[in-house]
């Protein structure tokens, strides 16, 4: 990739050593920082939602530091896809799972598995719902400005 290289939206994207180099050792403490988040929801402030937002937000950083184009290419709509369905299929199993077990819909206590793992895959479920959608947001709000000739009308 050239040092000016023209967008898809006409504008031109710069590459900066600085962002490339600081992207590339922060993005792995973040995910991780993300799963942490995600994965502790059940016992103090956190969750799926917002650990999901946290790793969305390392797509985003890649888009910011390698351009969106590249980041859309690397990062497939099929996976993002799948991490939604995949969230979306695991909460409605546990969620419905429960009334084939004699109980209401989410009520945890009747699971063959602990109360707290019931809670920590729903969680994760979740943060893989939240991710996929923010990340495919993100795609699809700077494609859209791309479109528009980049004034975002």
């Amino acid at each position: 990739m050239s040092a000016e290289e023209e967008h898809e939206g006409g504008s031109p994207y710069t590459e900066s050593p600085v962002i490339i180099t600081t992207v590339r050792a922060v993005s792995p403490f973040i995910l991780t920082y993300g799963i942490f988040i995600t994965l502790h929801g059940a016992n103090s402030p956190g969750g799926g939602f917002q650990g999901g937002v946290v790793m969305a937000s390392v797509a985003v950083l890649f888009g910011f530091a390698f351009g969106i184009g590249p980041t859309r290419e690397w990062i497939d709509g099929r996976v993002l896809l799948g991490i939604v369905a995949a969230g979306i299929f695991v909460f409605a199993g546990i969620g419905l799972l429960a009334p084939l077990l004699n109980g209401n819909v989410l009520q945890l206590d009747v699971m063959p598995i602990a109360v707290k793992w019931s809670i920590e895959i729903i969680e994760v479920a979740i943060g893989a719902i939240v991710a996929g959608v923010v990340a495919g947001l993100f795609f699809v709000l700077s494609q859209g400005t791309a479109d528009n000739g980049g004034d975002g009308a």
